[in-house]
């Protein structure tokens, strides 16, 4: 049971992770990506290809986070130029690209026969001791992670970002030029997912593209939107939530008789979305986001 708590504990931190990087994008400058996913396999692949070749896991953990950061920049140059929703559409078909690339390039990736034997983090300690100390890992890099979002958010900096979101044109009037600020916040969020799939891909040990489909950003959106979007402990709450509904309801089954394995998944995702509309009609703001009197 410690095990199993564990190993939920793990996906929620990254998830954690993710729903970080999408509160710096959506959160602050009301940037649209619909392409999480395309930069978490991005992380977790580049991180689990060195570290095959040999490369030491500390290196290929930079090199997933850098280079996740870099693939964004022509979408960052792009959200200069798309309103809201195309920004949305151009973010979503980025993933699909991304995915169907791994898929194809079977010399690099092994397409979808997948890679195996990855190297697990304190692999040296055991399998029980090994996630244990990732859990602890994890738990120090987002709090890393979320008190930087703090200070960032709270520094003119941040006030500036929050402007852009809130009302870009009105901040061009004063004479402000947001290009690039934008262009680096889209790029820190996707830095950050980077390195939310170089820790995936050593949890797991194994990696395909099936496992990088659109179904992880929306999840990643429903953490954000349930949380609450535009705060720190908006994030990390969602992230929770949405396990506690992911792995709760994986036990409707001993409740609901009559329904197989295949339709218990139809009924999870039933599960989480009529949560998520409840939370909107509601909690507009999201369970630990700003209350509406603000």
């Amino acid at each position: 049971m410690t095990a199993y708590l564990i190993a939920i504990g793990i996906v929620a931190l990254i998830y954690a992770l993710l729903a970080l990087g999408l509160n710096l994008q959506f959160g602050l400058t009301k940037l649209v990506n619909f392409g999480i996913v395309a930069f978490f396999a991005i992380g977790a692949y580049t991180s689990a290809l060195l570290s095959l070749k040999g490369v030491p896991i500390a290196l290929g953990f930079g090199a997933a986070t850098l280079l996740a950061g870099c693939c964004a920049l022509p979408l960052g140059l792009l959200s200069l130029r798309l309103r809201e929703d195309y920004l949305a559409i151009v973010t979503l078909g980025f993933s699909e690209a991304v995915r169907i690339t791994i898929q194809q390039e079977e010399w690099l990736t092994k397409g979808v026969q997948g890679l195996p034997g990855i190297p697990k983090l304190f692999a040296s300690y055991g399998p029980a001791t090994a996630d244990t100390l990732l859990f602890f890992v994890l738990i120090i890099i987002t709090a890393l992670v979320a008190w930087g979002t703090v200070r960032l958010t709270r520094s003119p900096l941040g006030r500036l970002l929050r402007a852009i979101g809130d009302d870009e044109p009105a901040l061009m009037a004063l004479g402000k030029n947001p290009t690039r600020f934008k262009v680096q916040i889209f790029m820190v969020g996707a830095g950050l997912s980077g390195l939310a799939g170089a820790f995936y891909a050593h949890f797991i040990t194994f990696i395909s593209p099936e496992q990088f489909i659109p179904l992880v950003t929306f999840y990643v959106w429903m953490g954000l939107i349930m949380g609450g979007s535009g705060t720190v402990r908006g994030a990390l709450g969602g992230a929770v939530l949405l396990m506690i509904f992911l792995e709760g309801s994986r036990f409707l089954k001993d409740w609901i008789p009559g329904v197989s394995e295949v339709q218990m998944a139809s009924v999870r995702l039933a599960v989480v979305g009529l949560a998520l509309i409840l939370v909107t009609l509601y909690r507009p703001n999201g369970m630990f986001g700003r209350s509406s009197s603000t």
